[in-house]
Order: structure tokens, then C-alpha cells, then sequence
């Protein structure tokens, strides 16, 4: 069942056009005073502009912006219903929501977990298996706690009945089937973006929770915990068997990459199924990554962040180790940054010139970015285009596109927030 808007309400919608000038203006502020890419942004990071992209042929598209739905509290996830059109919106309070594109109608899921709505925690990432509706199961990641109050992130799944008693929808038999240990005293650093890889794996983010001893004991660098890593489950929960450290018996099992300190945005390249992510950084040094099996993405031991508050380097750059894997595009320290949230590889028919390119929410910049990425692997090269929304004041929580119109669906962060979608003009 496809559902298409019927209310294009002009107050509620405002033609954009992705022009050089409103990016420059745009992008200078999220640098801050004085701020300046330097030619650092990029696969080089040496100031160099010989990377043999060509010159970007989305920059000259007309959009315009509708409100789906409105009144949310923090979204944090969203997720389409496959062959039905309806959207799953996770907040982070801990409700989740059914809504109508057609209409903005929503209606509240039961059978959610409690969740620890503490600092960054709460109910955070939706994800829908691949094969439903066949196989219903919605799974969901959250902050969990344990009797000692310590926090972790969560994973469970639950399926989704459309025609429950009373007639609203619920989750039934929703359970943990993953709990990344250990547990932590802070709120912060859940990373928790799900997302399904081509071979029907469950790809899970776990941020650092905020380790600060950094060297190389800290817990990201450290395999026997799953913190400050990508995880690859089966649908069940499990590790997944053909997991890199699966054969090591002082090793997490469900890891599949390590060294990162908060990825919350993660989405899967359609042309070579390659698992990208953005990474939040210290001060500035936010990432881009192509994740790879076993790599070790260099958290804290390799980074392009300073510490917070000052210009002191918080380890030697990647490019400086040959242990690590670099990232494909990252943001200096003094850059201004790219704080990330959500993120998605367009394919949709709405924008054929966006075509292949990666779109990603920036939380403090307040705009959704634009990437063309040509090549593959970690060899990749991504350039940032002009930015969408940078208007708005917007923290950009979320992305999604709409399998039936190539519509490209965005969930704002905040305390009464709207989600939108980006529509051809």
C-alpha cells in the first residue's frame, strides 16, 4: 500500500534551491569566527585539490521542504514499513510512533521497552528486518540500565502487529537480545544506529560512553568489551559467525570494527554494499568511515580531533600510524566540525541528480550535508557539496527515504519537533 501527501499547504512549504552563495554564507557560520575549511575536508587532508572529482552536478536542484508530522519529542530514529508506507519514529522519552505520510496522522506503538531517558540515552534507533512483512520483527536499540543504575546499550526486537486488540499497533514479545558490556556510570556515547546489510546482517554502533583515559587501554582499543564498536548480529541477537575476532577467546565476539568513539550514523552504499559511518570527534576531527571487517578505525590512539577546549592534538592523525584504518573524509581540528546524526546513501527517484550521493544530519551545524563520493572503499573520494536546510536552525537527528517516491524524510532534534520531507520543488 503506497500513501502519497495530499495537503502541499503553501505556509507549510518553501521552495530552496542548493545555490553556491546561501552554502558559503551557511557553512562560514557553522565554522565560527574566523573558522576556514583550509582544504583539510576530504580524503587527503593536505590541502591539495587534485582528488579527480568532477565538478558536482547536483548542485543546481530545486527542493522544497513539507512537514510530515509535528509535535515529536527528540526523534531519534526512523524507519519505512516495507510495501505499506508507513514511517516508525522513535523518540527519545521513549515512544514510539506509526505515521501516515498521507496525512500526519500517527498513532503510538505499544510494547516499548523501558528505556533510560538520561543525558544522551532513551529509546534511540528503529530498524525493520528485511523481509517483512514476512517476518515482522521491528528492532529496536535503547539505554538500558542494570540494578546498579549503570547504563548500556540495548538491543531487542519485537513483532509488529498492525491489527492488535483495540485496534492500535504494539510490538509483541518484545525482548533484549543483545546488551553491548560492560555497563557504564555515564550517559553519553550510546552511538546506537541499526541498520541490515545486504546479507541480511544487523549492524549495531556502541559509542565509548565517554572514556576519557585515553591511550591504548582504553576501552574502544580493547577487544574484550563492546564498547567503542560496530557489531554484527544475526536477527536473533547472536555474534555473528563469520565475525573477524570470533576464533579469539579473549575477544568480544560480536565485533566486527573497533576504535571508534561515537557513530551515529551508519547506512550501507548501494552500488558495492560496503557499510559506511560518520563519527563524532573530541573537538572537531569528525569522521567519515568505510568499515571494514576487523579494521581498527583508531580511537583515541589515532584521531584529528583536539581536546575539548584547547588546540592540543588528541593523538597523532591516522595518516601518521599504519595500524589504523583513516577515515575517507574528516574534519580538522579548528574546522568548526560536523557533529553527525543520520545517514543515507540516495537512491531515489525523486532527485536523479542526487543520485549515488551520501547525505548526512549534522546536530551543532544545524544542516543536513551533501556528499559526492566517487571510487570505492577506503580509497574513496567524498566531497561535501553545498549544504540543505542550513536555514533552518535545525539539529538533524535523522534520515530516511521514502521507498515509493524517492521523497528524502528528515527528523529534527528537538523538544517539539517536526519531521519533514525534502520534495522536488
Amino acid at each position: 500500500m503506497t500513501r502519497r501527501p495530499t495537503d502541499p499547504a503553501a505556509d507549510r512549504r518553501t521552495v530552496l534551491r542548493t545555490t553556491g552563495g546561501l552554502a558559503a554564507l551557511s557553512l562560514a557560520g557553522c565554522l565560527g569566527e574566523g573558522g576556514t575549511n583550509d582544504g583539510a575536508t576530504g580524503t587527503g587532508g593536505d590541502g591539495d585539490d587534485d582528488s579527480g572529482v568532477p565538478p558536482d552536478d547536483g548542485a543546481d536542484v530545486e527542493y522544497a521542504v513539507e512537514r510530515v508530522a509535528e509535535g515529536f519529542e527528540n526523534p531519534w530514529g526512523l524507519a519505512f514499513l516495507p510495501d505499506d508506507g508507513r514511517l516508525l519514529v522513535t523518540e527519545r522519552p521513549g515512544r514510539l510512533s506509526l505515521v501516515d505520510p498521507a496525512d500526519g496522522t500517527r498513532a503510538t506503538v505499544d510494547g516499548v521497552p523501558a528505556v533510560h531517558a538520561a543525558g544522551q540515552g532513551g529509546l534511540l534507533d528503529v530498524a525493520v528486518h528485511p523481509e517483512f512483512p514476512e517476518d515482522a520483527r521491528v528492532y529496536l536499540t535503547y539505554a538500558g540500565t542494570d540494578d546498579e543504575g549503570r547504563s548500556a546499550t540495548h538491543v531487542g526486537s519485537g513483532r509488529l502487529s498492525l491489527d492488535a486488540e483495540g485496534g492500535a499497533p504494539a510490538l509483541e514479545g518484545f525482548e533484549p537480545i543483545r546488551v553491548a558490556r560492560p555497563f557504564a556510570g555515564s550517559d553519553q556515547h550510546f552511538g546506537s544506529r541499526a541498520t541490515f546489510g545486504p546479507e541480511g546482517a544487523l549492524f549495531v554502533t556502541v559509542g565509548d560512553r565517554r572514556d576519557t583515559e585515553f591511550g591504548p587501554e582504553h576501552v574502544s582499543q580493547d577487544l574484550s568489551n563492546e564498547l567503542g564498536a560496530t557489531l554484527r548480529l544475526t536477527p536473533d541477537g547472536d555474534a555473528h559467525p563469520d565475525n573477524p575476532f570470533v576464533d579469539e577467546p579473549e575477544a568480544a565476539d560480536a565485533i566486527y570494527s573497533y576504535g571508534h568513539r561515537n557513530p551515529q550514523a551508519m547506512t550501507v552504499r548501494p552500488e558495492t554494499g560496503a557499510l559506511w559511518q560518520c563519527e563524532h570527534g573530541e573537538r572537531d576531527g569528525d569522521e567519515i568511515n568505510v568499515v571494514e571487517r576487523g579494521g581498527n578505525y583508531g580511537w583515541p590512539i589515532a584521531s584529528e580531533a583536539c581536546r575539548y577546549g584547547t588546540d592540543e592534538r588528541v593523538a597523532p592523525s591516522h595518516r601518521e600510524r599504519g595500524d589504523v584504518v583513516a577515515p575517507v573524509h574528516y574534519w580538522p581540528c579548528g574546522s568548526g566540525g560536523f557533529p553527525p546524526s543520520g545517514g543515507v546513501f540516495y537512491q531515489g527517484d525523486a532527485f536523479p541528480a542526487w543520485r549515488g550521493g551520501l547525505f548526512a544530519g549534522t546536530l551543532a551545524a544545524e544542516y543536513l550535508g551533501r556528499f559526492t563520493v566517487e571510487g570505492t572503499g577506503t580509497d574513496a573520494a567524498v566531497t561535501e557539496r553545498d549544504p540543505l536546510l542550513a536555514d533552518r536552525g535545525w539539529r538533524v537527528r535523522a534520515l530516511a527515504t521514502e521507498p515509493a517516491t524517492g521523497h528524502l524524510y528528515v527528523a529534527v532534534d528537538d523538544a517539539d519537533a517536526p519531521v519533514v520531507r525534502i520534495v522536488p520543488a
